[in-house]
């Protein structure tokens, strides 16, 4: 799925009860809605209502970025008549804003879009991990202590934790799944927070895999071709 926000369930991630909730009790004001993308996915905000459906739920001091110039444009002039909501054209490796300038960081696909092409989630690229782990330093420079970054995706824990839960982020992570039928998940990383203990644990694993795994991952077919040679007696 990408971030363009334009089927109902999708704009339904946007004002579930439960993101409800939380930016009630976050008592934050300053929210950033951003859907990021590089070049390669110029889909960022796009054209999703979530901006919207936040203003309209109270929410005015609100940021939004994208890749597109062409996109910003658009969406600038559709919600001209929103004081205290902002567009910018922004590359989420290299964001411009200050340490420390955000409550809470919003992002719904994006990094699912920015995974799109790749042919396995078990394998991620070196070049999509190292713009992910790019995206994610520059999201947690600009978050505030005690800031959130949630991440709202159809990915789930097994896949997406393994990109979350790192140290050098500097924040803790939960998450949540909702849905009947099509699950989806909310991943809340709270800064300054440390990683709880099976966190830590799957990140030291994770440093440690490539040292003991093959360069290439068997495939299915690859260990039941495997089992069938063990069993010959020669």
């Amino acid at each position: 799925m990408t971030g363009t926000g334009r089927s109902s369930t999708m704009i339904g991630w946007a004002i579930s009860p439960v993101l409800s909730t939380f930016w009630k009790k976050s008592s934050k004001k300053k929210i950033p809605s951003s859907y990021w993308s590089d070049s390669s996915y110029p889909k960022g905000c796009g054209n999703s209502s979530l901006g919207g459906d936040m203003y309209g739920a109270g929410y005015h001091a609100i940021t939004n970025i994208d890749y597109s110039s062409v996109c910003i444009s658009a969406m600038s002039a559709r919600y001209s008549s929103c004081p205290g909501m902002t567009w910018h054209q922004m590359d989420v490796r290299q964001l411009s804003f200050a340490d420390a300038s955000f409550d809470v960081i919003l992002e719904k696909a994006t990094l699912d879009a920015i995974m799109v092409e790749e042919k396995s989630p078990w394998e991620v690229s070196p070049e999509t991990s190292s713009f992910i782990h790019q995206a994610l330093i520059e999201i947690s420079r600009c978050l505030k202590p005690g800031g959130c970054f949630v991440s709202i995706t159809f990915a789930q824990p097994f896949f997406r934790k393994r990109l979350y839960a790192r140290t050098v982020y500097n924040w803790s992570v939960r998450h949540d799944s909702y849905g009947e039928g099509f699950e989806y998940f909310v991943y809340v990383m709270t800064k300054g927070e440390q990683l709880s203990p099976e966190d830590a644990a799957l990140e030291q694993r994770l440093l440690e895999e490539p040292k003991s795994q093959p360069a290439c991952c068997p495939t299915p077919q690859d260990e039941e071709n495997n089992d069938f040679l063990c069993n010959i007696n020669l």
